[in-house]
């Protein structure tokens, strides 16, 4: 399918070498499609501190998205445009079904991509995992790698 642009959240686990696999294979190299790979942060706006805490979370914040986009998205996007694929690489800090949606609407992209995780806290056996919440509240079709 010529010009589709596919969001893939990789979570930094094995499972994103399913999920690229399975994005690389919806798109042909030099077609004109796109794969936006997106590596978010969980990052909660809810805590309270000092003016001085602050500080030094915004610099600790930064830090993250910095090694997060060399070490992880950063191979990722050379590997993929090294194979022919046209590719961009995005780091954020937030909830990951909200920002993955965010990004989805903002890049215009025509499906999103995860893999399937077990839930592993009782936050998310409570509030549903990125990928329950993706599904049933994304604006895009959304595809989920077992």
């Amino acid at each position: 399918m010529p010009d589709m642009t596919i969001l893939v959240g990789l979570d930094g686990t094995e499972q994103g070498d399913k999920v690229l696999k399975f994005a690389k294979s919806l798109v042909a190299p030099g077609e004109g499609s796109k794969i936006i790979v997106c590596y978010v942060i969980e990052w909660s706006p809810f805590a309270f501190q000092s003016a001085e805490e602050n500080e030094k979370r915004h610099a600790r914040r930064e830090e993250e998205l910095s090694t997060a986009d060399t070490k992880l998205v950063g191979p990722v996007v050379a590997a993929l445009k090294a194979e022919g694929i046209a590719a961009e690489g995005i780091v954020k800090h937030g909830h990951a079904a909200e920002v993955l949606e965010a990004v989805a609407t903002d890049k215009g992209a025509s499906q999103i991509v995860i893999g399937r995780t077990t839930a592993r806290s009782v936050r998310e056996h409570v509030f549903g995992s990125v990928s329950v919440r993706l599904a049933s509240s994304a604006p895009i079709p959304v595809t989920i790698v077992p």
